[in-house]
């Protein structure tokens, strides 16, 4: 898997992302993963959601991984931030 088929969901619309998700398979990938971590999660499932629903129904989920990443903030001390990882793939 090349980092071509990673969209890292931040801030900006969702439909943003369903976008970059809907343009790589339209360029031929067979799987593409939707990145984000904490407040961007929810957007991240939204993505998935409407690209699968709405815009290209053969697509699936294949995969979820979810994890903790540890974060340093400017004092230098480390906060936890919750991850996931969201895999779509052709049927």
């Amino acid at each position: 898997m090349s980092d071509d088929n990673v969209v890292f969901v931040g801030s900006k619309e969702v439909m943003t992302y369903v976008l970059a998700v809907t343009t790589q398979f339209n360029k031929g990938s067979d799987e593409v993963v939707l990145k984000a971590r904490g407040a961007a999660i929810s957007r991240a499932v939204d993505a998935a959601e409407i690209v699968r629903n709405r815009f290209l129904q053969n697509v699936e989920i294949l995969d979820i991984k979810t994890k903790t990443e540890e974060l340093e903030d400017e004092e230098g001390g480390t906060s936890n931030v919750s991850a996931i990882s969201i895999t779509l793939g052709e049927r």
